[in-house]
Parts: C-alpha cells; structure tokens; sequence
C-alpha cells in the first residue's frame, strides 16, 4: 500500500478506542497507519455545559481543522458529536458497523424512581426526557469524559447518572449497578462510529470505503437528516431511532420541551425501498404537529440560559 493513514482523534480513553479500532480493521486491509491525538474544545472546558458553548460539533471542530490543514488524513468521530452539515470540502468516508444506541442509569445503589432524588445528565435530551418520565426529580450538568463522569457520580451524592451504554462497554468500564432506559429514545446516530476525510483525499476515502456498514449508515442518515431539518444541532431535546427488520424500517423520533413536559413523537414502519428522505418526512410531521413553535420555544430558553 501507499503512505501511512494518519488517523485523527480526540485524546480520551474512548475517542481512543474507536480510533485505534479503525486503525486494526485499516491494517488488517493492509494499510498503513499512524494515530495523531488532539485535544478538543469539549474536552478542555468541562465547566460549561455544551448547550450553553454556543456552537456545534464543539467535539469534531479540532479535527475538522486538523483535516483542513491536512495534518490528519482522517477522523474517527462518535457519529452523534458530528454536525448534520460537515464542513465545506470534509465528506464522510464510512459508517461503522453501529454498537447498541442505548441509554442506562448508572447508580450506587438499588434506584427507586419513586424517591425524590437527583440525577446527573449533560443532555438536553436526556434531561428532557428523564423529567417527562420523573417530574419529581432533579437534573443536574454533568461534562467531563466517561471515567470522570463516573467518578463523579461516586462523589456527589445523586441516585444516578447517565450514560450512552455503548461508550461504557467500549473500555470495559461498564458498572455492575445500573438500569437499562429502553424508554429513552436515544440521539441521532448514538452508538454509531463515523469517519471523515478531505473530499479531495481519494487514497483515505477509498480506505475507509471498506469498512463502511450499509445498514448502519441507512439508519443513521435517516435519524441525521430527522435532527437536521428540525435544525437542532445537539442544543435541543431531540432523539431518533432507525432500525432494520425483516425488511422493514422502523423509526421512533421525538421533541421535546427544556423540561420535558411537551412532547412530539413519530413512531413508523415502512418497507426498506420506501426509505428515501424517510427522516425528513419524520421531521416535518413533528414541526407540523406544534415542532415548529416549540423549537422557537426552546431557542428562546437556552438564548436566556446563556
């Protein structure tokens, strides 16, 4: 093969997996490859909380400029963290084979959802719909990497905080207390692994092009283009679900208000050849069904919060 692949991507324990993940599959090809670690925005303020940051893709802007500058030939994202709308000459080279999109609870001890008690989340969506299921409880701001994440929640005395189960299985960090939240409806693309490359590289494009999972990248573009046309960003409360079966596309999607007491859900099945702009449709029934207002609704309070 040609010159080494340089793969890169954040420096924490999980960015790190996923990128030395592609680099395994990348050298069982045959290809060369060299790992360059970047620190991000997300990672250096742990204070903020995202929504209030202002910007999206507060993750992937380093190494989207890291692309642009050509110090990197590629870079491996969690597919959630990535903008619906790359930057200008960036294009996606590959979906990787997608891990569970679930969410759990991680706790100290047996939870009880009827106690009044605190809850840790950095998500709008989470939150959201953590207090449309329990409105008695407190949601607190939590930021940091998985492993700090969890060592907070040991350090503060809340019931529970959560997680995207599949960063946790991912590093083996995965506590031995903790509820599955098959309710949630998860982020669009969550569990999904993503890379990005120079539309003008076609050695890396062509690359990664082999690791690309086409039932993966269906139903993450569909859950993407549902986030983008509801022009959500990661700043507002918004979950989607793609999955196949037996033919079959099954989409659960949903918005909701800041505090979770508004909702708009779609929850659809259509055969895999009525796919096509399928997450768009999604979208516009919900902005049809009041999204519209409450989007409005939800700028207008995050605008206050900052």
């Amino acid at each position: 093969m040609n010159k080494p692949i340089r793969i890169g991507t954040r420096d924490s324990a999980l960015a790190l997996w996923q990128a030395k993940t592609v680099q395994s599959q990348l050298q069982a090809l045959g290809y060369e490859t060299a790992l360059v670690p970047i620190k991000s925005q997300g990672d250096i303020n742990l204070d903020t909380p995202l929504y209030e940051l202002g910007i999206t893709g507060i993750f992937t802007k380093t190494l989207d400029l890291a692309l642009l500058r050509k110090e990197i030939d590629i870079a491996v994202h969690s597919m959630k963290d990535v903008p619906t709308a790359l930057p200008k000459g960036i294009v996606q080279a590959a979906v990787m084979k997608r891990a569970t999109a679930t969410d759990i609870l991680a706790t100290k001890s047996t939870f009880n959802p009827n106690d009044v008690c605190t809850i840790a989340t950095g998500s709008l969506r989470r939150k959201a719909q953590w207090l449309a299921q329990y409105p008695h409880h407190t949601v607190v701001d939590l930021r940091g990497n998985v492993n700090t994440r969890l060592q907070k929640l040991q350090d503060n005395n809340w019931a529970g905080a959560i997680f995207a189960q599949a960063g946790l299985e991912r590093i083996d960090i995965l506590p031995q207390s903790y509820e599955t939240l098959d309710w949630m409806i998860p982020a669009p693309a969550q569990g999904a692994m993503m890379i990005a490359t120079l539309q003008e590289n076609t050695y890396a494009f062509d690359a990664c092009a082999k690791l690309n999972d086409t039932p993966s990248q269906l139903c993450t573009q569909i859950e993407r283009d549902f986030l983008r046309t509801l022009e959500g960003g990661c700043t507002a409360p918004i979950g989607a679900l793609a999955q196949i079966e037996n033919n079959q596309l099954h989409v659960k999607a949903c918005l909701f208000s800041l505090d979770g007491s508004q909702k708009i859900e779609v929850s659809k099945t259509i055969i895999m050849n009525q796919s096509k702009d399928f997450g768009v449709k999604c979208a516009v029934e919900v902005l049809d069904n009041g999204g519209r207002e409450l989007m409005k609704e939800i700028k207008t309070g995050i605008n206050k919060k900052e």
